[in-house]
């Protein structure tokens, strides 16, 4: 969900007026999903290191996130099915934060629709590093060996280790990375960049993420030939 500030400056607005903005889109994708039977929509919120930014900004993003907790639409969601899920770091949130996700998540947590996953202060490599603390505390107490651990083991032990990795990663504002997100779980996804800013995100650029996702060969590493693949 990146562009919200630059979005919000070619309009002469300051950047709360963009991350406004990016709000409402980021609620409309959640409901381009539900239309479409996606399982699994994750939103990347804030990154570990948006705290570099200027903290008038900072706590503007953290304050427009409780409200957006507190909305009718996210009522409305779960009235429609959706399971709310949030991965990252929760030391540096505020407590009143911290209980609205919990609240949200608790009440959305026996629901079978699509689950959207919201990563608020996540990074990457803070994610597989936790993995891999787990797995350590775990070889130490004894409950596993140090040869039980694989992809596998490891991948259980990120943030999303209950869901499959995304197929699809959709990237608005003109940047072509990663941007430490997700570094375990993109192994293999396909990536869409979309020349707009996330204000501007309509259905009609979702739509053309889909189909050309759709008309992309996957081959996860593998060689296509005539009737399969091969390594």
């Amino acid at each position: 969900m990146d562009g919200n500030g630059r979005w919000a400056r070619q309009r002469g607005k300051p950047t709360k007026y963009g991350h406004r903005h990016g709000a409402e889109a980021a609620l409309n994708v959640v409901e381009l999903c539900i239309d479409r039977n996606i399982p699994y929509l994750t939103l990347f919120a804030f990154s570990s290191e948006n705290w570099m930014r200027p903290i008038t900004e900072v706590e503007g993003l953290m304050a427009l996130f409780l409200s957006v907790l507190k909305r009718n639409e996210i009522s409305q969601l779960h009235q429609k099915g959706v399971k709310f899920n949030f991965i990252g770091k929760r030391d540096g949130l505020a407590p009143k934060l911290l209980r609205s996700m919990d609240e949200v998540e608790k009440r959305t947590a026996l629901n079978t629709g699509t689950t959207v996953t919201v990563a608020v202060d996540y990074g990457g490599r803070w994610d597989i590093t936790e993995a891999a603390s787990a797995l350590g505390q775990q070889v130490e107490a004894g409950l596993i060996r140090p040869s039980d651990i694989d992809s596998e083991l490891l991948r259980s032990q990120t943030s999303l280790g209950a869901f499959p990795d995304p197929d699809l990663c959709i990237r608005t504002g003109g940047e072509k990375r990663i941007s430490n997100f997700l570094l375990w779980q993109f192994a293999y996804t396909e990536f869409y960049f979309a020349d707009c800013y996330w204000p501007e995100f309509t259905e009609a650029e979702f739509q053309c993420a889909l189909e050309e996702f759709a008309n992309r060969q996957r081959r996860f590493g593998a060689t296509h030939i005539e009737g399969g693949y091969c390594e």
